[in-house]
């Protein structure tokens, strides 16, 4: 069986990038002309120029997926994975969980890995079917079985315990794919929670990081990293680095880089010593970059703009890894 682990590291080698791009699309970010082209598109198909709310919602997902699949072509070739967050389509409906699932399909066809940013959590059964959709298999009416999303991996919280995440767990282990678990997330009021001290004088977010290095553990693939892995974020460095002690053969999911303010240097705790252990997200800066400094204006196209983001991106970290001495062999 495929370990995903394996899988996501092999990927980040081939690509000397440990770099994963959300796809958290916007209707008033997305470039006037895409939006214009669909629009016409949809008009010319209704032979109408006031479109019906139902096939409003159509368009528009449409246009996410349109969009989502220009900046994977700008881009796959430089990073191992994408991240859509589920809550931008599920607010279209069903045709908007249409577009994720088209999504997350475009990005498998592209060699690339699909990290799903849902952040699902609950027990027993209705955990089992949360694992079941996202990476696993349904049941059908003629009770066959199919992979509905078949996303690499999934975003889950941890505080229902074990009954929760060992459904992730035994999914991640039946189907080859893996989840990241909320450990120390990037937002300001985090530590409202995560950083409460526990009756063993540790906060919250190091008793977490204690419990998903003991469930991964019969995760663990041939480089010696779980298929469980842990949210992280870059903007406490300082308790990435209790994270990282805590979490030996944990792979890390970063947000924070870029719109939190986090650039290289803050993710490097986030790496082992030898370069890996960790890939890190970037959003709206990579999507959305021709609307910002320093690209706006200087391409003719948006998805220019996305390459140029990712590449200087890709040489922020690198040259924080060689500076740290995290840079991995053969780079």
């Amino acid at each position: 069986m495929v370990n995903f682990a394996d899988s996501l590291l092999r990927e980040i080698d081939a690509k000397q990038s440990p770099i994963c791009v959300g796809l958290d699309p916007v209707v008033h970010r997305i470039p006037e002309g895409l939006r214009l082209q669909v629009m016409r598109e949809y008009w010319s198909r209704f032979d109408t120029q006031e479109l019906s709310p139902d096939v409003a919602i159509k368009a528009t997902a449409e246009l996410f997926f349109r969009f989502n699949k220009a900046i994977i072509d700008a881009t796959h070739e430089l990073v191992p994975a994408f991240k859509p967050q589920s809550a931008h389509y599920e607010k279209l409906g069903a045709e908007g969980v249409r577009a994720l699932a088209d999504t997350i399909k475009y990005v498998k066809e592209k060699g690339c890995i699909a990290v799903l940013d849902a952040k699902r959590q609950d027990i027993g059964k209705t955990a089992n079917a949360y694992a079941d959709a996202y990476l696993g298999h349904t049941e059908l009416i003629d009770f066959s079985r199919t992979s509905m999303f078949d996303a690499d991996a999934i975003t889950i919280g941890p505080y229902l315990g074990s009954d929760s995440v060992s459904e992730f767990v035994n999914a991640c282990e039946g189907f080859g794919k893996g989840a990241f678990v909320l450990v120390r997330t990037s937002n300001k009021s985090a530590g409202e929670l995560q950083g409460v001290t526990t009756d063993s004088a540790r906060p919250l977010y190091a008793e977490t990081a204690g419990l998903v290095h003991e469930w991964g553990e019969s995760l663990r693939g041939h480089r010696g990293f779980s298929s469980l892995g842990a949210v992280v974020g870059a903007t406490y460095p300082e308790d990435a680095v209790v994270c990282r002690e805590l979490m030996p053969h944990t792979i890390f999911l970063v947000p924070g880089y870029g719109s939190q303010n986090a650039k290289g240097d803050d993710v490097m705790p986030n790496f082992k010593k030898g370069g890996y252990g960790a890939v890190v997200n970037s959003a709206s800066d990579i999507t959305f970059a021709y609307q910002r400094q320093p690209y706006e204006g200087r391409f003719n196209d948006y998805t220019d703009a996305a390459r140029a983001a990712v590449q200087d991106m890709k040489e922020d970290i690198l040259c924080a890894m060689e500076r740290s001495g995290k840079l991995p062999k053969g780079w």
